[in-house]
């Protein structure tokens, strides 16, 4: 074969990998939409009114004969969502290691969920009950089409390039979630301009959600491919077990790679910081800082977009220093910008977008590039069934840090106490990660080292 042959078959290679990874930038694009403004901002508050609108004189629902305060239905049910994922998830990632057959279940998930997000229009009046469905639905849907999305980074990108592209990934995440948003605030904040009711904004903003998801979605399907499994390595690979074996088989096999866990056990610590510092920030902004909902949803939008900067930002770090020294800097400034959050002062909202800046710098980086050190720590062959654990560590694992929130608070009855609780996920975090040597971690995963991690 002539060189100019090997040349050609090389550069041909490498389009068609920078033409996977654009498309693989694009679920990211499609889904983030639905953690934004579905998520973290329009659905809870307005669950909670319709399943207040369907409760009892004493404030109780009662789903399934269960008396349920009808504050506390949408927590329960992202929590119920989160089971229903961790049962899920195991079985469709060994799946697609066995068969190779990634797209078809990407597809299924993702269609499942933006349809039940779509369907969110029809959640009016007191129909708590389907609203809480098709959280379930949505919720568990994203885990897994995220678990099999994630799963494709280590074979889409090579080991020089993977946390670049993992970074851009999230960075294309963050931009959609900002830009919908702000759609979807004008819409919401302009209604009557619109001459829509309050409620059926919500309900816009939400079903819109779930149609931008699935349309989006199209463009990973066209450009991803699978890697076929031969039908000897499927037969070696043995038959699918249910959920909850399935997690305990990978388990199993994860223990002969003790340092990848200790890496996951690491990210399961800092992440439920991450997670948790998320979820609460607008409870701390509304009730120890006295911010009004502009405020704390402007909050909203700062950390979305100022998080493409940082995912972009600190993919360029960890090229000149390293994945792992760079997100050990980004618990050091998790830490800080906690701190500095202690001392805000009460109705200063000027202060409060600075610690949201700061969250917003750090929160797309830390991420992006835990998922991309995490891809060089996967054997061959099982990435869906070791990014199945990874996704369940992000999503199904992140309960100890709103349990100390609430519990310091419960305590304290002060938010600032709880708030810098958290720190201790951060500076665990940092030791744990700290002692991991990664670049053993990779040699005895059966991967190549690059040469800066």
């Amino acid at each position: 074969m002539g060189t100019d042959t090997v040349r050609t078959e090389a550069a041909d290679e490498a389009a068609g990998r920078k033409r996977e990874q654009r498309g693989w930038y694009f679920y990211d694009w499609a889904c983030s939409v639905y953690s934004t403004s579905v998520l973290t901002v329009f659905l809870g508050p307005y669950l909670t009114s319709v399943a207040e609108e369907a409760a009892d004189a004493d404030g109780f629902v009662h789903p399934l004969g269960i008396p349920v305060r009808a504050g506390s239905f949408f927590a329960y049910s992202v929590s119920l969502s989160v089971i229903v994922a961790v049962l899920v998830m195991p079985l469709v990632g060994a799946a697609a290691d066995r068969t190779g057959r990634k797209k078809p279940l990407l597809a299924a998930a993702a269609y499942v969920g933006a349809t039940a997000t779509a369907c969110m229009f029809f959640l009016d009046g007191d129909r708590y009950l389907l609203g809480g469905l098709l959280l379930i639905v949505a919720n568990a849907a994203q885990s897994v089409s995220m678990m099999l999305y994630n799963s494709y980074l280590p074979q889409i990108a090579p080991v020089e390039e993977r946390d670049a592209v993992s970074s851009r990934g999230w960075a294309f995440g963050y931009a959609a979630g900002s830009l919908v948003l702000v759609v979807n605030l004008v819409l919401y904040t302009a209604h009557d301009s619109f001459g829509l009711s309050e409620s059926m904004a919500v309900r816009v903003c939400l079903a819109s959600a779930g149609l931008w998801w699935g349309a989006f979605t199209l463009v990973p399907l066209r450009r991803l491919r699978d890697r076929r499994a031969t039908a000897e390595e499927v037969a070696a690979k043995g038959a699918s077990a249910p959920g909850l074996r399935q997690l305990a088989a990978t388990v199993r096999d994860m223990r002969r790679h003790p340092l990848t866990l200790s890496f996951l056990l690491a990210y399961l610590v800092y992440n439920d910081g991450i997670q948790t510092v998320i979820s609460q920030a607008s409870v701390y902004g509304s009730e120890e800082l006295g911010l009004g909902q502009s405020t704390l949803i402007g909050a909203v939008l700062l950390v979305q977009v100022l998080a493409v900067a940082g995912a972009l930002g600190m993919g360029r770090l960890a090229r000149v220093y390293g994945a792992k020294r760079t997100i050990l800097g980004s618990l050091v400034a998790w830490t800080v910008t906690l701190a500095a959050g202690y001392f805000l002062p009460a109705g200063a909202p000027v202060w409060f977008f600075v610690l949201a800046a700061g969250i917003g710098l750090v929160l797309g980086g830390s991420q992006a590039l835990s998922r991309s050190l995490f891809s060089h720590l996967v054997p061959p062959g099982k990435e869906a069934e070791y990014f199945s654990a990874y996704e369940m560590s992000d999503r199904g694992m992140s309960w100890l840090g709103p349990l100390l929130f609430g519990i310091t608070y419960q305590l304290t009855g002060s938010y600032r106490d709880a708030i810098i609780s958290l720190v201790i996920f951060f500076v665990l975090g940092f030791a744990l990660l700290a002692r991991v040597p990664v670049g053993q971690a990779i040699r005895d995963a059966g991967n190549p080292v690059p040469e800066r991690i």
